[in-house]
């Protein structure tokens, strides 16, 4: 069920391909076994305009979007794996980084769930 939408400048994207990215995710994601396997999703937003600090000129963030019920820890594992399979695939990047934010069960409603 997890949605992890990557964005980045594009400059990344000439690094590597974002196929390359997705899947780089995605790996790292299941390999935390977190997740029910084939649950993960992921999909990348490459920026060509952005504005960064003097001397820095790319950026990889992934938003991390997980149903709650996992703990702190889970949380900060699942970043942690993330960030440094991202980092080992393109480690001339200037910034790479993730965070999880959880949909509360109370209000998540999707397809599947209808009429059931």
């Amino acid at each position: 069920m997890p949605h992890l939408i990557i964005e980045c400048s594009a400059n990344v994207v000439s690094q590597t391909s974002t196929q390359q990215l997705m899947n780089t995710v995605y790996a790292a994601a299941e390999s935390t076994k977190l997740f029910t396997p084939g649950d993960i999703k992921v999909r990348i937003r490459p920026f060509e305009t952005y504005r960064l600090a003097e001397g820095q000129d790319s950026f990889l963030h992934v938003f991390g979007y997980i149903m709650q019920g996992r703990t702190d820890e889970q949380k900060k594992q699942l970043s942690e794996v993330v960030v440094t399979a991202l980092n080992q695939l393109i480690p001339d990047t200037t910034f790479i980084s993730m965070n999880v934010m959880e949909f509360e069960k109370a209000n998540y409603f999707n397809k599947g769930m209808i009429n059931s």
